[in-house]
């Protein structure tokens, strides 16, 4: 079986939707709203996931235990997923959901990272972490005091 997923930002998605109904793969296409734009951080996720990850330029190949995924990005840099195997249309979807969920995570990784490293160049010092039950991450930081002149 084949299957084929236009992964859309959800602010593109009804122009997308419209543009996606007029592709045709010979096998089944359908539309799912994801925020997957980085190929690093979906390779990533992908690795969380289980998969198997090969990446070159404008394509990410995964390949879990009978499925295998293979990500393609158009020119206005929107995802297609198409997936072969042992999958269908409830199992592609669910994939593209965990997909979007470790995503996520890759993404606050990314965006936490970069934060702790520029923050002493910002004159800024990380004082305490804390993550909540639900995942989400509190910084504070304190005003490094700037000899004055």
């Amino acid at each position: 079986m084949s299957v084929s997923l236009i992964l859309i930002p959800a602010a593109l998605a009804v122009a997308a939707a419209i543009q996606a109904g007029a592709v045709d793969t010979g096998g089944t296409v359908c539309t799912v709203s994801t925020r997957m734009r980085d190929s690093t951080l979906l390779a990533a996720a992908l690795r969380e996931t289980g998969a198997v990850v090969e990446t070159d330029t404008d394509r990410v190949v995964a390949v879990w235990q009978g499925v295998t995924a293979r990500f393609t990005r158009d020119a206005e840099g929107i995802w297609a997923a198409h997936f072969s195997g042992d999958v269908d249309e409830a199992r592609a979807v669910a994939i593209v959901g965990r997909l979007d969920t470790a995503y996520g995570r890759q993404v606050q990784a990314a965006v936490l990272e970069r934060l702790r490293d520029r923050a002493p160049a910002a004159g800024l010092r990380l004082e305490s972490e804390t993550v909540t039950d639900d995942a989400a991450v509190r910084l504070v930081f304190a005003v490094e005091q700037r000899g004055r002149a």
